[in-house]
């Protein structure tokens, strides 16, 4: 009796048994969706993640902030005068008068909390900056998709309004505006007629720059094979746009809106600063720093805080828009 050639095995073969062939060694592979390499990518930078966290806390302190002020803080418009050296009207402690109850000092001539004003003013520069952000979102992506898509006179004449918007002089305009604005208009009194008009005046002024990087996109995007097997299956131009075309630029209108904020806040504080922003005694930091103009050189640290916060916001702005805009690029290798 010879022996068998193979030792019997307990478990059944795959192969004579007809099944699937698994091997264990080798990792499953799964597909990954533009969302999913997007974020995989911005996870990397940590640049772009630190500027993001810091946008998120500014953000959070803009919502909260009367919470924030009524924990670490004083009513902004509360004149504390016994902080004051009655002489100069300057803080009697060094530094500004910081201290434990008022962590950035306090004004000078007016001894208002200097820290509580610094958490208002974030109030109007993110509304304003976000607002006036959406409103040129809105027009620019609506013009200039349809100067991109239609193109001819349609696309002529729209680029010709946009070369017009651009070389008008935005800040000059508003200021003029504000100067004949009245005290109350469309139910809206005080710092709400000024906020709207800065933000429906930014924004009008900042499409012309969202249009012209949509428009860009569009014409590249037209000739594209799904956008003519929509129109060969019966689409119409508004299904095109805004189902066909629409979804693929939410990409760059994203990063653009992004890096957009920054400059709103820049104009913003610069309106302020030159007394065409909120009125007084709203807190600003434009604002904070006109005032800080007459006392500088005896106590630096009233300009410093609202300086600081605005280059901090504005770094910030700018380092998690060039982070968004390299991981939503279809191109990068990272």
């Amino acid at each position: 009796m010879t022996a068998p050639l193979h030792e019997p095995t307990t478990e059944a073969d795959p192969i004579a048994t007809g099944g699937p062939v698994v091997d264990s060694g080798t990792k499953k592979v799964e597909g990954r969706s533009l969302k999913q390499i997007a974020w995989n990518r911005l996870k990397q930078d940590k640049v772009a993640l630190s500027g993001g966290i810091v946008v998120l806390v500014l953000i959070v302190v803009a919502v909260f902030a009367p919470l924030i002020v009524g924990l670490l803080g004083h009513p902004p418009n509360d004149f504390h005068q016994e902080m004051l050296d009655p002489l100069t009207n300057l803080p009697k402690d060094g530094l500004g008068g910081m201290s434990g109850d008022f962590l950035f000092g306090v004004e000078p001539n007016k001894g208002r909390d200097v820290f509580s004003r610094i958490v208002y003013g974030a109030r109007i520069s993110m509304m304003v900056a976000f607002l006036a952000a959406l409103v040129a979102v809105a027009l620019g992506t609506f013009f200039g998709i349809v100067a991109g898509y239609f193109g001819g006179w349609v696309d002529a004449l729209i680029s010709r309004v946009m070369d017009v918007l651009l070389s008008f002089p935005q800040l000059l305009f508003i200021i003029s505006l504000v100067s004949v604005l009245p005290d109350d208009l469309l139910g809206l009194t005080g710092t709400g007629v000024r906020v709207a008009v800065l933000v429906a005046v930014i924004g009008f002024f900042g499409w012309p720059y969202v249009g012209r990087i949509v428009r860009g996109q569009t014409l590249s995007l037209r000739e594209r094979e799904y956008v003519e097997a929509a129109r060969s299956l019966g689409g119409g131009r508004v299904h095109i746009l805004f189902r066909e075309l629409l979804p693929n630029l939410v990409a760059p209108i994203t990063v653009y809106a992004t890096l957009m904020i920054p400059t709103n806040i820049l104009t913003e504080a610069a309106l302020s600063f030159l007394g065409a922003g909120v009125r007084p005694p709203t807190a600003s930091w434009g604002g904070m720093l006109r005032d800080a103009l007459e006392t500088y050189e005896h106590d630096p640290m009233f300009m410093v805080f609202p300086g600081v916060t605005i280059f901090i916001t504005v770094l910030a702005f700018n380092l998690f828009g060039d982070g968004l805009r390299d991981a939503l690029d279809p191109k990068g290798t990272r």
